[in-house]
């Protein structure tokens, strides 16, 4: 197998693509398998975010590296054997797995002007292979903005290209979520032409920009997409959203060929919105009923 092979395996991990008539309900379940952001849970590198993603009843967490601010890199507390065995241990134990690894850090700092980026990144790759995950997510965040920053585009493409080095490397995926629309991203994603460099798509960017989220997804198409953030802004749940057909979200998945995990980021009740349990375990039963995955 050579390196292409292993990191298109690896965005599907053993999640069975076949969609058709002859394939059992169980493999199918496995198509689609459900997670949360255990920032949002409120609990970021907590093992109470296991056991309350058991709670709410999905089947992954997306762990965060831990904050930033004016480090040199992440305060990282699965760094240490210490913290991260029983962490895992405590993971197996729930049925949970760690679906990904996020730098939601660089939401607020700039991936673009960072000095330290690279020492950040090998990082965050050096815990998915210590913990054993193929996908971690890059937010290129408001100071990397290459809509509002266009002029920061020629050091995004470089530093990513460094980073899939890297990644390809370690044989894994960094999935990057850009302000740009999905032709936009295709663009990006050529320039930088490094395997290990993928989409981490989004619902939400193209909800609140306007954008024909189906259309979208084709136009990423499936070999581009390692991860998705199934989710939009704070306001309604997830099935009281209605500039959000989540049927039609699966319809298209489902021509794509696409599998892999959906994660829950937002999408909270306005008007509740500290409600862990009840904004999350709404959303996790509402896209188990539409994606047909069950534990």
């Amino acid at each position: 197998m050579d390196r292409r092979d292993f990191l298109g395996l690896a965005i599907a991990g053993s999640l069975p693509l076949a969609i058709d008539g002859r394939t059992p309900a169980s493999e199918l379940q496995q198509r689609f398998r459900i997670g949360v952001c255990d920032w949002m849970l409120l609990k970021r590198q907590r093992p109470g975010a296991i056991t309350l993603a058991k709670e709410i009843g999905v089947d992954g967490l997306e762990v965060d590296m831990g904050s930033l601010g004016d480090r040199d890199t992440f305060d990282n507390a699965l760094a240490k054997p210490e913290f991260r065995d029983p962490f895992v241990q405590l993971a197996k134990e729930n049925q949970i797995e760690i679906c990904s690894i996020a730098m939601s850090g660089f939401y607020a700092q700039s991936f673009a002007e960072r000095p330290t980026y690279q020492r950040m990144v090998a990082d965050c790759i050096e815990t998915m292979v210590q913990l054993g995950v193929k996908i971690a997510f890059l937010p290129l965040g408001v100071p990397s903005d290459l809509i509002k920053r266009p002029e920061l585009r020629p050091q995004v493409v470089q530093r990513l290209q460094t980073v899939g080095r890297l990644a390809e490397q370690s044989q894994v995926i960094i999935g990057i979520e850009t302000a740009l629309d999905a032709r936009g991203e295709v663009k990006l994603l050529d320039e930088i032409a490094s395997p290990a460099i993928k989409s981490y798509f989004n619902f939400a960017n193209a909800l609140q920009n306007g954008r024909q989220l189906l259309e979208e997804l084709q136009i990423l198409g499936k070999d581009r997409i390692c991860q998705i953030h199934c989710t939009d802004e704070d306001g309604v749940w997830l099935e009281n959203n209605k500039r959000l057909n989540m049927v039609a979200v699966k319809t298209t998945l489902d021509a794509l060929g696409w599998s892999g995990w959906m994660v829950m980021e937002r999408s909270r009740d306005a008007k509740n919105s500290r409600d862990v349990r009840g904004n999350y375990g709404a959303n996790a039963r509402y896209l188990k009923s539409i994606f047909g995955v069950s534990r």
